[in-house]
């Protein structure tokens, strides 16, 4: 299809390996029908023909890269076993790697180099991994675009035009690129789920402190143990059952601190049969709607889900109130994320959120009081999240999944007007906030910590991608995997752009 701009596209040539899921790939590799170099070489070079107009893969260690597929292919030969041993894979650009660059964006630490790969880094590397280089993101991963100052603009594969999606836009991009078959993100806001439906591709915002966290971190910031509030990092793939395979592998504590008292035992899904699930369908919100290409598609899944026996509802009294959770989230999510703020952003926050009338419940008062709440006020909220906690652990009861809005709209068109609180977004031909509009589809996944799995389910009518996100139970990601791999076999998962 034609980007925005009106360019024409035309379609580059293809591999089988261009798409193939980690499991092909694997059996190609451990059949010594290709090597590990080999398939690397073939990565490297779909990268430099395609990625220029894309502008995904922004950090790039080919050099570095070659080195590790040589010794993946040694390994090989050895009859080594390990889960992604010679697969390419990229990674969000906020991760530390030792001897690459950490910016989040921010010109001003362009030279930040770490000395040493985060955890789920290192896991990836445990693993076999071979990293070929870090994706694009908004500055400070405050946007549901990826630009920034550091390395421009990453354009949506689909239609160059149109964003990606943020935070993770640039690991969503790859994928659907076919930049390698894994990327690992991040989701504080839908960072990843977002990114996935826009790109249709599959992402997994895992329960939270699933996977630690050490190594992720603004700079120049020490990588230390410990969980904050909100935040998750987790796979991006083009399968469901490549989801699985990198949650097994970035999964379980801290060995330097819950580590050396815990293990990850994690319940398997309630069922592999998609007769057996109990799914409660939600396809738009009290405070924001989603346009009738995204209803359009929720519904037609609800309604083919029937078909197949499973039992779906559309409403259910146990649900809580999701006017009241998003606001809640809003007022937790600026809290959370209120040391990313430069000095003078702070200053600024605190002047406007005093502005505030008392009486404004609207989601953006909600934001801007968030940046400024006291830890009695951050109490306070929090006791209400256990509150909310408890009553989504009862909602499980009843079902096994819900369906829900991955955001209000298919991918939509590149907008870097500033500031950014004056942007629209377009639903149906009505104008609404776009922070409000883009940031209440986290919410209630991040607000309560629960798992969420990100799955295409279709494409509009003017052929962009339309996913939804399988939200479940705490600590039951499994489930939600799974459930996403059964609409992935019985519905069609990923279809590549044409690029």
């Amino acid at each position: 299809m034609p980007g925005a701009s009106g360019e024409k596209r035309t379609s580059s040539p293809r591999s089988d390996w261009d798409f193939a899921s980690i499991a092909e790939l694997t059996h190609t590799l451990r059949s010594r029908k290709s090597s590990a170099s080999e398939l690397l070489e073939h990565t490297i070079k779909r990268v430099e023909m395609l990625d220029q107009r894309i502008n995904a893969v922004v950090v790039r260690d080919f050099d570095r890269a070659k080195d590790a597929a040589k010794a993946a292919d040694a390994a090989l030969a050895r009859g080594e076993l390990r889960p992604l041993l010679g697969i390419p894979v990229t990674l969000k650009e906020p991760f530390n790697v030792a001897g690459l660059p950490t910016t989040w964006g921010f010109p001003r630490f362009k030279d930040f180099v770490p000395a040493e790969d985060a955890l789920a880094v290192s896991r990836l590397k445990q693993a076999g991994a071979v990293i070929i280089g870090k994706t694009n993101i908004p500055t400070g991963l405050r946007e549901f675009q990826s630009y920034n100052d550091v390395y421009g603009t990453t354009n949506n594969p689909w239609d160059l035009g149109r964003s990606p999606g943020g935070s993770s836009g640039g690991s969503a991009a790859a994928l659907a690129a076919g930049f390698g078959p894994l990327s690992l993100g991040s989701d504080i806001g839908g960072s990843i789920r977002m990114p996935s439906h826009f790109c249709g591709v599959f992402g997994h915002k895992p329960s939270l402190g699933l996977i630690p966290l050490r190594g992720y971190s603004l700079p120049p910031a020490p990588a230390v143990p410990g969980q904050g509030d909100l935040a998750v990092i987790g796979p991006m793939t083009r399968c469901a059952s490549d989801l699985a395979l990198s949650l097994d592998v970035l999964a379980g504590p801290d060995e330097e601190r819950e580590g050396i008292g815990y293990q990850l035992i994690l319940p398997p899904a309630r069922s592999e049969d998609i007769r057996n699930f109990r799914v409660l369908v939600v396809d738009t919100h009290p405070l924001m709607p989603t346009n009738n290409a995204v209803r359009t598609a929720i519904q037609g899944l609800a309604q083919r889900l029937s078909k197949l026996g499973a039992k779906v509802a559309d409403k259910s009294a146990s649900l809580p109130s999701l006017a009241d959770s998003a606001r809640l989230y809003m007022r937790l999510l600026d809290a959370a994320r209120s040391s990313r703020l430069s000095s003078d952003a702070f200053i600024e926050a605190e002047r406007r959120s005093a502005a505030l009338s008392a009486a404004d419940d609207s989601l953006e008062a909600e934001r801007m009081r968030g940046t400024t709440i006291n830890h009695r006020e951050w109490l306070a909220a929090d006791a209400k999240r256990l509150q909310l906690q408890h009553q989504w652990h009862a909602l499980f009861r009843e079902f096994d999944v819900v369906v829900y809005p991955s955001a209000a709209v298919p991918a939509f068109p590149q907008d870097h007007s500033e500031p950014i609180e004056a942007r629209r977004l377009d639903i149906d031909g009505q104008a609404y906030p776009y922070l409000e509009a883009c940031f209440i589809w986290a919410d209630p996944a991040t607000t309560c910590g629960l798992p969420a799995t990100a799955v295409p389910i279709g494409r509009s009518e003017t052929g962009l991608p339309i996913g939804v996100q399988i939200i479940g139970p705490y600590l039951e990601d499994r489930t939600t995997i799974a459930f996403a791999g059964l609409l992935e076999r019985e519905f069609g998962g990923f279809i590549s752009p044409p690029l």
